[in-house]
């Protein structure tokens, strides 16, 4: 029986990249409704998850409560998967040519480029994968390839630059049926356990009276 060498891969989560492309699939779509890590799984299978990093930014609690409790939940949620480093970088406000504010991320692009070059340098991974379809990224994956190290792309459709999957020994294809198959299901689960908790304990309670009331009978 041939022995299968198990190859050691580290991932690189690009999150506004991600989110973007989720939404572009249905607007109605968030990235705390997907599951990273049993995707993750999906994509290594057998081979050795050495380290997940996701990079993104904070929404400032003043500026949209709503969006930045959705955010907190997910970071909580990514803090807990083994290891997942969670780096956090800052939004800067812009206007635009209407004088109207808008928010960018910055930093992310960098953190990135420097944890998987410096990775790579130190050969802690046969193999990378990146969620983005951000053609800024080309080069850096260029030089990835240059050490011998397999590059796979996880990406959107109409969502990612051609450059960058070209760089690509093997391209990942997130559509709605990859949505769907890993879609996050822990509260339904919990909900559904809290249900049948407040069942058996009902019935229990009903089968305590019943007993009560032929004893006293």
């Amino acid at each position: 029986m041939v022995k299968v060498e198990l190859k050691r891969v580290c991932v690189y989560v690009d999150g506004a990249n991600f989110y973007g492309g989720l939404t572009s699939l249905n607007k109605n779509f968030s990235d705390l409704n997907f599951d990273f890590e049993n995707y993750v799984k999906y994509l290594c299978k057998q081979d050795k998850i050495v380290k997940i990093y996701y990079y993104n930014a904070h929404v400032k609690k003043k500026i949209n409560n709503k969006i930045w409790t959705k955010q907190k939940k997910l970071f909580d949620r990514l803090h807990k998967i083994p290891k997942c480093k969670v780096s956090l970088c800052t939004r800067k406000s812009r206007l635009n040519i209407l004088g109207e504010e808008y928010h960018t991320i910055k930093g992310d692009d960098i953190y990135l480029a420097l944890d998987m070059i410096e990775d790579c340098y130190n050969n802690k991974f046969d193999k990378v994968v990146l969620f983005s379809g951000d053609g800024d990224f080309t080069e850096l994956l260029k030089r990835v390839k240059k050490k011998e190290k397999e590059v796979e792309v996880c990406y959107f459709k109409n969502c990612s630059a051609k450059v960058l999957l070209n760089q690509a020994n093997k391209i990942h294809l997130i559509n709605k049926k990859i949505t769907n198959k890993f879609f996050y299901r822990e509260k339904i689960k919990s909900k559904k356990k809290d249900r049948n908790s407040k069942k058996r304990i009902n019935n229990h309670s009903n089968g305590s009276s019943e007993k009560v009331t032929r004893q006293r009978g």
